[in-house]
């Protein structure tokens, strides 16, 4: 088995419609959306895991609170900031991750945003 092979065949397919974009956005919409995707319920997991480490505040928060909990936690705790990194950078082929270290300081401000936003919008699934 080939690992740069095999990777993009595991990724859903995203259409979206959007011209001249920038070889940041090209990356961002090419690999990292359909790698969060694809990754969306590992990702929902390791963030109910990491609530209950905490003693299980984010649980008791109201909507709006939670949103900005998911926004400071990913932001703020650079350790499990960087996991979550790596668990998304596990899916770049090698081709992939060379062109991502030249856009490294772009594309993880862009994955770390994409990622907020999808924690954000599914909070019915994190309040399980």
């Amino acid at each position: 088995m080939n690992r740069d092979e095999e990777l993009p065949k595991l990724r859903p397919i995203i259409n979206l419609e959007i011209q001249a974009e920038s070889e940041v956005e090209q990356f961002q919409n090419r690999l990292l959306r359909p790698i969060l995707k694809l990754q969306n319920e590992l990702l929902i997991q390791v963030f109910i895991q990491y609530c209950h480490q905490r003693k299980g505040l984010f649980f008791k928060l109201s909507d709006k609170d939670k949103s900005f909990y998911i926004d400071q936690s990913i932001r703020k705790d650079m350790k499990f900031k960087h996991y979550l990194e790596g668990i998304i950078a596990g899916h770049f082929t090698i081709e992939e991750y060379q062109l991502f270290l030249q856009n490294e300081e772009e594309l993880t401000k862009r994955m770390i945003h994409l990622l907020i936003q999808r924690l954000q919008s599914q909070l019915f699934l994190l309040t399980k």
